[in-house]
């Protein structure tokens, strides 16, 4: 009895382990592959673009606040404090390079 149940125990492993397989000759051929397109961003450059248009907006509007972003930001989802926060930084950076100029002007211009 107990060698019954083994061989039906094994016979059923293999079994199991053959279902997968099939001797129809319409199989034999490697199936085509399919093909997805994907859209593929440079999250960098995504990135980029929407920490300039950050600062483009924030340069043209001091009213402007983080509720105001710009379209092109919804490519990298999830950094919108960091992008703004940056574009502040850029901001403010051309602003302090403005005013050195005018400084530097004014110096120039002092002197006899």
């Amino acid at each position: 009895m107990r060698t019954r149940t083994a061989a039906t125990a094994v016979l059923l492993a293999l079994a199991a382990l053959t279902a997968g397989c099939s001797s129809d000759s319409s199989n034999d051929k490697p199936s085509e592959p399919t093909v997805t397109a994907t859209q593929t961003v440079d999250t960098a450059a995504a990135r980029q673009a929407c920490v300039d248009a950050w600062a483009e907006l924030l340069q043209g509007d001091e009213q402007a606040s983080a509720e105001d972003e710009p379209d092109v930001c919804e490519q990298v989802p999830g950094q919108s404090a960091e992008m703004y926060m940056d574009a502040l930084q850029q901001r403010n950076q051309a602003n302090r390079d403005a005013l050195q100029d005018l400084i530097d002007e004014a110096s120039e211009n002092a002197q006899p």
